[in-house]
């Protein structure tokens, strides 16, 4: 489905943050200077995630000169994806984007995702770091072939055109996150939770080439060895929906 071009009010930012003092200021004012630049109304939500460094005081001292900012703290169970949950929870946008708080996310792709949501009419955006006109840089090799091998299997697994799935950074009208409740995932493994659950239940997607730099301060989250099965399951669990489901969850189910 499409909607009517020109719809869309507010772009609301959801941005997990654990022990990102040192990344914020550059990623947060990259956000809102890009998006103040192409006219988009919007808040940014950054969800301090049980941070043991100064990302909260940081998040206060930037909300002074960045009047888009909403800083939020989880207070309930920590993970990634319990932290993005909670700032979906609390948005007030009729789109967001999901973005990461290490400024390897390119903004300006963020609004290449806001046109396609608004212009073009589509639920869902899905930007891919390996398909033509992508650019990467400074990609771990060992995790670099983790990702296209997880990728390959989600591609393969669901039969769908996209090799990229499991990169967090995607826009999705308010409407398609209602429709993908509940969201089961704690951790990482949200991150493919939303875009099979959106696909599968029918709601519309493009798929865009972006950037993707690493890191400057700081280190990863994701922990690998960590993740596997749990990647594992929510495919396995998505993937009993699609084929066994008879199509219970489907958007024209859901009314």
């Amino acid at each position: 489905m499409i909607h009517l071009p020109g719809t869309l009010k507010l772009y609301s930012v959801v941005i997990p943050a654990r022990d990102e003092e040192e990344s914020l200021p550059g990623t947060l004012r990259g956000i809102y200077e890009t998006f103040q630049a192409a006219g988009i109304a919007h808040e940014i939500l950054v969800v301090d995630d049980d941070s043991s460094d100064g990302t909260w005081n940081t998040l206060q001292q930037l909300k002074k000169i960045l009047p888009t900012l909403r800083p939020l703290r989880n207070e309930g169970e920590h993970g990634f994806g319990r932290a993005i949950v909670y700032g979906l929870d609390q948005m007030q946008g009729d789109a967001v984007v999901i973005m990461m708080a290490d400024a390897s996310d390119s903004p300006h792709d963020a609004v290449k995702y806001w046109n396609l949501l608004n212009d073009q009419g589509y639920e869902c955006v899905f930007g891919s770091r390996f398909m033509k006109g992508s650019h990467v840089s400074n990609y771990p090799k060992i995790k670099l072939l983790i990702n296209r091998c997880a990728n390959w299997f989600i591609k393969t697994l669901f039969a769908i055109p996209i090799n990229d799935t499991t990169n967090a950074f995607k826009a999705y009208r308010r409407s398609v996150i209602k429709g993908c409740r509940p969201l089961i995932a704690p951790h990482f493994n949200l991150t493919v939770e939303i875009p099979l659950k959106a696909i599968i239940r029918g709601y519309s997607w493009a798929v865009v080439p972006i950037k993707w730099s690493n890191r400057k301060y700081g280190v990863a989250k994701l922990k690998i060895k960590e993740m596997g099965s749990r990647y594992l399951f929510i495919c396995l669990y998505l993937w009993l929906e699609k084929y066994f489901s008879q199509g219970d969850y489907r958007r024209d189910k859901q009314k």
